[in-house]
């Protein structure tokens, strides 16, 4: 017999966590990578922006440097943000997985999927959002989206002294490989479990997934959700936002 009280998967509400308690060394000294401002504006009010653009997101989770808590809180206040999104700041851990794990702690109990994003992809397009949560929805446990790669990628075996050549030893087949961005997309339970076996280090949560064992999907990605983590990514991100500003008519 049939729980008709179960929502339908359309009706699953979502969440998304976004770890922000990096320091982000490789844009220089200053303020955290999140706090980096982006025509004015610091990356981590554009990247909720993103991410609470989709009318799936109810509730937004950002997990601050542990001593920056109440100045990301102050942040959240000072910018327009979407009335119908609820919003929580948090204190992050040491790492990013403990971050992130924080941020799932923090999360009430009806929201059945998550979304976990870089604050480092402010300009993610909400229509790469919504596509990550409708994979999750139909019944996907894990979901991240993906872009072919343009160039050759090499193998090699890795110098024992920074700078000195190294030898390839292989020529992947670049047609079976993706680069893969945020928001990555889950099923609650799935993404909890990761976090609670999965005690080596990872450099994504897809990642910890892939080691339980349950299916891990890609959907398209955008060439817009790139990663801010060098200077010259924040004049590459300067000239998106320039050019959403002329096609938006502001």
């Amino acid at each position: 017999m049939s729980d008709d009280s179960r929502p339908s998967p359309a009706q699953i509400p979502v969440a998304a966590v976004i770890p922000a308690a990096g320091r982000g060394v490789r844009l220089g000294p200053g303020a955290p990578k999140a706090l980096r401002t982006l025509n004015g504006t610091p990356m981590l009010i554009h990247a909720v922006r993103a991410l609470a653009a989709s009318r799936h997101v109810s509730l937004v989770i950002v997990v601050a440097p542990p001593d920056g808590a109440a100045e990301v809180k102050s942040l959240l206040d000072a910018h327009a943000l979407p009335d119908r999104t609820d919003f929580l700041v948090v204190p992050g851990g040491d790492s990013r997985q403990e971050s992130v794990r924080l941020g799932l702690d923090a999360l009430p109990p009806e929201y059945g999927v998550v979304l976990v994003h870089d604050a480092a992809r402010p300009l993610v397009p909400v229509d790469t959002v919504d596509a990550v949560i409708e994979a999750v929805r139909d019944g996907a446990p894990a979901v991240v989206p993906a872009l072919p790669l343009a160039d050759t990628v090499k193998e090699v075996e890795p110098a024992a002294v920074p700078g000195e050549p190294e030898p390839v030893v292989a020529t992947p087949d670049r047609s079976r490989l993706r680069a893969v961005q945020t928001p990555q997309g889950f099923d609650r339970e799935t993404l909890v479990r990761a976090h609670a076996t999965v005690t080596e280090d990872v450099t994504d949560d897809a990642g910890m997934v892939e080691r339980l064992g349950p299916r891990v999907v890609t959907v398209s990605g955008h060439e817009e959700a790139f990663k801010v983590t060098r200077p010259l990514d924040l004049v590459l991100a300067e000239a998106v936002l320039a050019r959403r500003r002329l096609n938006d008519g502001f």
